[in-house]
Parts: structure tokens; C-alpha cells; sequence
């Protein structure tokens, strides 16, 4: 919108430079461009303002298939008026002289005649359209629709009004018609995803198989091996055992020999020693049958009194020691002779 501003009585106006302005007085051509500044009178002065930009038109409305489903089209038709001086006579694009806005809608018209106009040949496209092949390939068909019957319209060029771009964003079925179609789309997937479950527990068994079959080889394996442990424990045990006895026997035979050698050194010294004692024996027998025997006595006296306990006194009663002196006597005598 322009910028419109007083000063004595005089309106000044101020354009951007992507709005043509255009100034008549009495008729005639004062101003015209896009950007331009200037003075007026607002009693004399008629002014209409052209925007010369790019603009983007978003456009929705409802068609039917060949097969009788409704569809909903998503479309947007970039456009702009490449003759401003012909758009200002052919619709209305004149300003108040004071506030410097539109006295119409003139952009309301413009979207009116886009919108008709592309939805007239949107419907054409999809009247003869089947619904899957329109939602398959109908946004590519539509869009290219849409722009060729834009290109040839003739009353845009006339109106001076250029497109430069058309969209079509969606075409969309019913709700309840789209998940209808959705049905067999999403039970392959799931009859996918649920194939993939099979397969990924199939998997997982074959793993688990595969596992138990190397825990069992494994205890086999194992079992073996302790079989054969058993086995050499048993070997080395018997080998051990018979290595001992072997030990023990040579140990008694030589513990044998041993008492043997001692039996009989105990023997020859036992013999000896006999042979010796019966050598003193007969020895001392010899000398005591050549010696007295009132010494033997003595002799025998003193070895008895050696071994008898110590008398510390001793009282003889006159009987017993006049018998004594009596025998003493007579030994005496008897040695004598």
C-alpha cells in the first residue's frame, strides 16, 4: 500500500518500488510507474496502484474420478501482472487519495479467475482419471494440465496477468476411501514384517540348535576326556602301586638281609661270648677246686655279707656263741690235720 502523507493542504504519495502507480488528472497521464513519489490534490487526482511482484496463490477444491470417488486437490499458482497499465483497465485497482488503500478487491477478482480457471481443467483431468492412476500419476498430469490451459487462456494475457509457476501439492481421496486403500498396503506390510518375525525366530532356533548341539559335542567331548583322565589316574595309580611294592619288597628284602646279618653277627658274638664265659667258668671252677675250702666259705661269707643289708649291731646269746666258737673249733682243728 502506497504511503500517503498531508502537508498544506496537499497530499504527498510514496510507492515501493514493487507497486506501479499510476496518476491521472482531467484524464490525462500525470504519473506512472512503479516506485515513484509526487504531490497531488485529492479532489483532481485518480490513482491506481498495481503490485508488480511475484504472488503466491494457494488453491483447494474437490473433483471426482472416472470411478465416481471424490478427491481433494492441493494446488499453488505463483503468478504476476506483467502489464500493470492494462491490468488497471481492465479491473479495478484504484486507491482513496487519502489513505491510499484499494477501494475494491481486486486481487479477490485475480484469485477468483485463477482458481476457476485452473480448477476447470484440474476437474477435466480427473473426470477421466481412474482413483488409483489419479493418485499414482494424477499430481504430475494435473500440474502439467493445469499450466498448458493457464498458457492459453486468453483472457489472463488480456487482463495482463503473466503465470509463472503452478503446483500441485496433493490429491487426496476420502478418509474413509483412503484407508480403505491403505488396507492391503499396510497387510503386506505386515505380512512382511510379520515373514521377518518368522524368519528372525527361525534364525534365533537355528541359533539356539546350533548352541545345544555345541554344548552337547562340548559335554561329549568333556565326558571323553574325563574318561580317559580316569584311565590314566588308574594307570599312574596301579604303576605307582606296583612301583611301591616293588620298593617295599627290595626295602624288606634288604631289611631281611639286614636282620640276618645281624642275627647272625649276635649269633657268632653270642657264641663267642658263651665260649668265652664257659672258658672263665671252667677257668674259675678250675681255681676254685684247687683252693681251700674254708677260703671258698670265706669267700662265699664275704660275698653273702656283700649283698645282706647293713647290720649296725648284733647281740649273740652265750648258747649260740659257745656253739659257734664250738664249730670254729673244730674247723680249725680239721684244717690243722
Amino acid at each position: 500500500m502506497a504511503d500517503i502523507t498531508r502537508r498544506f493542504g496537499l497530499r504527498h504519495l510514496r510507492s515501493a518500488p514493487t507497486a506501479h502507480i499510476r496518476h491521472l488528472r482531467a484524464g490525462k497521464v500525470v504519473h506512472d510507474g512503479p516506485g515513484v513519489s509526487f504531490w497531488y490534490r485529492s479532489l483532481s487526482a485518480a490513482l491506481s496502484e498495481v503490485p508488480v511482484d511475484d504472488r503466491e496463490l494457494a488453491m483447494s477444491f474437490h473433483a471426482r474420478t472416472a470411478d465416481f470417488q471424490d478427491v481433494s486437490t492441493q494446488a499453488t499458482v505463483t503468478y504476476r501482472i506483467s502489464d500493470p497499465v492494462t491490468a488497471a483497465a481492465r479491473i479495478d485497482f484504484s486507491i482513496d487519495p487519502d489513505t491510499g488503500a484499494w477501494r475494491g478487491a481486486p486481487l479477490e477478482q485475480l484469485a477468483t479467475l485463477l482458481t476457476e480457471t485452473a480448477q476447470q481443467h484440474a476437474l477435466d483431468v480427473l473426470a477421466r482419471t481412474p482413483l488409483a492412476a489419479a493418485l499414482v500419476d494424477g499430481v504430475a498430469a494435473v500440474r502439467e494440465r493445469i499450466a498448458a490451459g493457464l498458457a492459453a487462456e486468453p483472457r489472463l494475457p488480456a487482463t495482463g496477468i503473466e503465470v509463472v509457476a503452478v503446483r500441485v501439492v496433493a490429491i487426496r481421496p476420502e478418509a474413509e476411501v483412503e484407508r480403505a486403500l491403505r488396507t492391503p498396503a499396510r497387510e503386506l506390510i505386515q505380512q512382511e514384517a510379520d515373514r521377518a518375525t518368522y524368519e528372525r525366530r527361525a534364525v534365533a532356533v537355528e541359533r539356539e540348535r546350533a548352541i545345544a548341539e555345541n554344548e552337547l559335542a562340548s559335554q561329549i567331548e568333556l565326558a571323553r576326556r574325563e574318561e580317559e583322565l580316569v584311565d590314566q589316574r588308574g594307570t599312574n595309580s596301579r604303576r605307582e602301586a606296583e612301583t611301591k611294592a616293588a620298593a617295599d619288597g627290595v626295602r624288606t628284602e634288604a631289611e631281611a638281609a639286614r636282620k640276618v646279618r645281624i642275627a647272625k653277627a649276635e649269633a657268632e658274638a653270642a657264641r663267642e661270648v658263651g665260649a668265652a664265659r664257659a672258658q672263665a667258668q671252667a677257668a674259675w671252677l678250675e681255681v676254685h677246686g684247687r683252693t681251700d675250702p674254708a677260703v671258698l666259705h670265706a669267700l662265699a661269707a664275704s660275698r653273702v655279707a656283700e649283698n645282706l643289708p647293713r647290720i649296725e649291731s648284733l647281740t649273740l646269746s652265750p648258747d649260740v656263741l659257745t656253739g659257734l666258737l664250738a664249730k670254729l673249733g673244730s674247723s680249725a682243728g680239721a684244717g690243722e690235720r
